[in-house]
């Protein structure tokens, strides 16, 4: 099935007003590349100056909380990131699984917390080298698929990143035929539960991936877009990739 590619950057805890610069310059670039959707998740206090600035760039956030308001000291609602001018989030980042002890359930809630505040969801899931190593790569990524999709996912709203955790940040990535049996599994159990929408939700491939290695992730089956982390801080880092999405198959 021919879909857009979807790259979308992923901030992380960097950026700064002055940042926003950086934003600029990306923003401008991107219209050369119009077959191709690309956005930026950047940190909560450049979203509204971002998408006020830059409406032709698509401003994401990098985490919702599942309530849309109420007695929860430092987070922030979907609805929040919404009226700032997101038009997505991220959830069920491998950092945030393991640094603040995220459930598949709670990513689930806070997808349809996205949905009820009309952003579109990047739902993440991924292994860590131990279990890769332990031959339950797949069995942990599956699972997570399956605790972190609502029921009510569709392809209008809903993307899923698979960054096996090992390669965020270490420029070390699984080998291609990794890459490849692990989004064709994912593909399956999307079209098993979704039928043939399943087959129009896009999966991106999260780790380490640069302007180096796009072109060869990219036209993998099954990898609809990536989720880039350092690479999409700078334009000069994050276009090529988004030039290698637009000559990738479809």
């Amino acid at each position: 099935m021919k879909m857009r590619k979807l790259i979308a950057g992923n901030w992380k805890m960097n950026g700064l007003i002055a940042q926003l610069d950086d934003v600029e310059e990306i923003a401008s670039k991107i219209a050369i590349y119009p077959e191709v959707d690309t956005a930026l998740c950047i940190p909560s206090t450049l979203i509204r100056p971002a998408a006020g600035r830059f409406p032709e760039m698509a401003i994401g956030g990098q985490d919702c909380h599942m309530a849309s308001s109420g007695a929860h000291t430092g987070c922030i609602s979907a609805i929040m990131l919404a009226d700032a001018g997101a038009r997505l989030t991220i959830v069920g980042h491998s950092e945030r699984r393991a640094a603040q002890g995220e459930s598949d359930a709670d990513v689930c809630a806070k997808a349809l917390a996205a949905r009820s505040a009309d952003l579109s969801a990047i739902v993440c899931v991924g292994e860590t080298e131990a279990e890769r190593d332990a031959g339950q790569a797949e069995a942990v990524v599956l699972g997570q698929l399956a605790g972190s999709l609502p029921d009510e996912a569709t392809s209008e709203w809903v993307s899923i990143a698979y960054e096996p955790v090992w390669a965020i940040g270490t420029g070390r990535i699984p080998s291609i035929e990794d890459v490849a049996a692990m989004h064709g599994a994912i593909r399956n159990a999307l079209t098993s539960r979704f039928g043939t929408d399943g087959a129009a939700i896009r999966i991106l491939y999260g780790g380490s991936m640069n302007g180096d290695n796009a072109k060869s992730l990219l036209a993998v089956a099954n990898v609809d877009g990536g989720l880039i982390g350092g690479a999409s801080l700078k334009a000069d880092k994050f276009l090529p990739i988004v030039e290698a999405a637009a000559s990738a198959p479809r």
